[in-house]
């Protein structure tokens, strides 16, 4: 098996890969995203879960926030040979911040809105389930808005005692109005103009469920069902549902494992 940086582009990838033999691009790391290529037919398993492999050999697996130190890979190839070996997943220190003596409200959602934050949280995590077998994610990745980075992937607030769910995006801090535009390749499969937490939200998914979750939009451009490439306007950023300000925040989940997209584009440009 060979590591592949994601420097490098798709094209630089073997167009045929020998039998026992696993390609791959990515950080094994918290939070980190693998692209790979395997013989078509290869059958994989990333601690005991079965990772489709596309017909053509395609897979994709990420890594949680939190997840821990080592990772059991497993491959069957066609001609019945076997590959297993255990990885390192390199642990990452991220940003805790305590804030205390602040009003109950601003900690806890008012009882009159808990049903609909759960009727919500139900919604969005049957999208995230959807299997769409395509990889749309090998197109690759690019920023949906370039501008100053004012959240990052990982930080926590403990409030009151009380620790918050940790912040699993990036938040780039533009102007309301500003076209966002889509990620990567995918398939929209949700848009929704009102979500209590995220305001007008949408949900791309990039097949084999990688999606990404564009939040807090303004105008929502496109519709569930319909295909976008990379590089497509979508939507426009909007400081909809629980925010302070105009930005968006850019999310990414492989099943339930929350990813860091921005260990997979460039850096920011200036």
């Amino acid at each position: 098996m060979r590591g592949f940086g994601w420097s490098l582009i798709l094209l630089l990838w073997p167009l045929w890969v020998g039998a026992g033999e696993l390609h791959w691009r990515g950080q094994w790391t918290q939070g980190g995203l693998i692209v790979g290529q395997a013989p078509p037919g290869t059958r994989l398993e990333l601690d005991g879960q079965a990772v489709p492999v596309s017909p053509e050999g395609a897979f994709v697996f990420g890594f949680h926030r939190d997840a821990p130190p080592m990772a059991r890979l497993r491959a069957v190839f066609p001609d019945g040979s076997r590959d297993e070996r255990q990885l390192t997943i390199s642990p990452r220190q991220y940003n805790i911040q305590r804030l205390d003596g602040l009003p109950s409200s601003k900690v806890t959602p008012p009882p009159a809105v808990l049903a609909r934050i759960r009727r919500e949280n139900t919604q969005v995590a049957a999208v995230r389930r959807e299997e769409i077998p395509r990889a749309y994610f090998l197109s690759g990745f690019a920023w949906p808005v370039t501008g100053r980075i004012s959240g990052v992937y990982g930080s926590q607030r403990i409030l009151n005692g009380e620790p918050r769910q940790p912040h699993y995006g990036v938040d780039i801090a533009r102007p309301v109005g500003t076209p966002v535009r889509a990620p990567a390749d995918g398939i929209v499969t949700l848009a929704e103009p009102d979500l209590y937490y995220s305001g007008a939200t949408l949900i791309i998914d990039h097949g084999y469920q990688l999606s990404s979750t564009l939040m807090h939009l303004d105008r929502i451009d496109v519709r569930v069902g319909q295909p976008v490439r990379k590089g497509d306007v979508v939507a426009t950023v909007g400081k909809s549902g629980r925010v302070t300000g105009p930005h968006l925040d850019w999310r990414m989940n492989w099943r339930e494992a929350r990813i860091d997209p921005a260990l997979i584009v460039p850096p920011m440009p200036r």
